[in-house]
């Protein structure tokens, strides 16, 4: 593992939300429309829409997953008849507040030699698209967790340490610029949109709809990037049609097609839907930002995006690839091949994401930098850029002065 003499930042970590992190600022009259906590005695549901939601099956948290139990699941290196299961590692949630607490959370970035976190939701994740149908229950409930994040949290206090990400919902176009303005005047230096079609009162929407240009207008214009993390995109309906099932699970043996067939098709749409759809041509200095989703789509969004450009060239005033270089930033998982993703986008585009402490993530997020120096032309300044300075870039700005 490489030892670095600077502090990083990490764009892809996590909180565990409290039960009432959707319930504590929702107005009354969306109670039973928006996000519920049943208890039967035994264990907590989560009740969303008025359906039980198994986005995260156990909503308390507790217990929780240990820290990077599942890497060598995810790098595909368990060895010969181990049984995966037996990777899964818990603890009770009370061990850790830096989970769920500002102040502790930053005492162990301390030990991480982290300077700042992108932090982001785990539960939020999946409540837009079980709301989907409902959407002022939607707008409601994402305002509602806003208020929570910046009680708990803070978008962006002054020692710069923890960017927590508000969720912009653009099911209601008014009303996501109204929520946009909000967050910027709580200090929000980093939005998260779902990475999906866009829910619409009479049909979907693509990102790429002019409806939505007065969000991404205000957001170029402040220079606050978009954030497009992992998420129920409600891609599984996908999966439907293969006679699979059309709900989310979070844990248990699942159908191999079900990742075969999905993988990361949500967020190559994405991209494609901002891409072809000329959000970039109408706005060329937004910055748009994956987080944890990989970075093999890159490979197939550029092939199809340079056939899309050739066949219909009367449509694209830009070169689209081009944008895709210039406009987007990728975090990409550790086990990706970041040697194949710089020569690719180039090294400036590349940032380095932790995901602790999720299971899937790293158990130490500097461990990072041992899959880096994968090869020799990456150097030391690239090195820098991957874990650090990619990040400033994004930001705008320095996000402490004596780093």
């Amino acid at each position: 593992m490489t030892t670095l003499d600077y502090q990083a930042i990490d764009v892809d970590n996590h909180y565990y939300e409290p039960i009432d992190s959707f319930t504590r600022h929702l107005p009354k009259e969306f109670k039973r429309r928006g996000v519920q906590m049943l208890h039967d005695g035994k264990r907590t549901w989560a009740v969303i829409g008025e359906r039980i939601n198994q986005f995260i099956p156990n909503p308390t948290f507790d217990p929780i997953i240990e820290p990077g139990c599942l890497d060598l699941l995810f790098r595909g290196e368990i060895p010969e008849g181990v049984d995966p299961a037996s990777l899964m590692k818990v603890d009770r949630l009370a061990n850790h507040p830096e989970y769920q607490n500002r102040d502790a959370r930053v005492k162990v970035m301390d030990t991480q030699n982290l300077e700042t976190v992108f932090m982001l939701p785990t539960f939020g994740c999946g409540v837009e698209e079980a709301l989907k149908y409902d959407i002022d229950a939607t707008i409601a409930s994402v305002h509602a967790f806003n208020l929570w994040l910046d009680e708990d949290w803070g978008f962006d206090r002054p020692d710069h340490r923890i960017i927590a990400a508000p969720i912009i919902s653009l099911a209601d176009p008014d009303k996501a610029i109204e929520e946009v303005e909000f967050v910027f005047d709580r200090g929000a230096r980093l939005v998260l949109v779902r990475p999906a079609p866009v829910p619409g009162r009479v049909k979907p929407r693509s990102l790429g709809d002019p409806l939505h240009d007065p969000v991404w207008a205000r957001l170029a214009e402040a220079g606050v990037p978009v954030g497009f993390h992992l998420s129920d995109s409600g891609y599984l309906a996908i999966n439907a049609l293969w006679g699979g099932t059309a709900t989310f699970e979070g844990f248990g043996k699942k159908d191999p097609l079900d990742q075969v067939l999905l993988d990361d098709r949500a967020i190559h749409d994405t991209m494609a839907s901002m891409i072809v759809h000329q959000v970039f041509t109408r706005h060329p200095k937004l910055k748009v930002v994956s987080i944890e989703n990989g970075s093999y789509f890159v490979y197939r969004l550029i092939k199809r995006l340079k056939k899309a450009a050739n066949t219909a060239p009367y449509h694209f005033k830009e070169d689209p690839v081009a944008q895709l270089r210039n406009n987007v930033w990728i975090a990409p998982y550790y086990e990706d091949d970041v040697k194949l993703l710089a020569e690719t986008i180039g090294v400036d585009k590349i940032l380095f994401g932790s995901d602790w402490p999720h299971g899937e993530g790293l158990a130490d997020p500097m461990s990072f930098t041992a899959d880096i120096p994968q090869f020799p032309e990456f150097s030391a300044d690239d090195t820098r850029k991957v874990m650090r300075d990619n990040a400033l870039d994004l930001l705008g700005a320095n996000v402490r002065v004596s780093a």
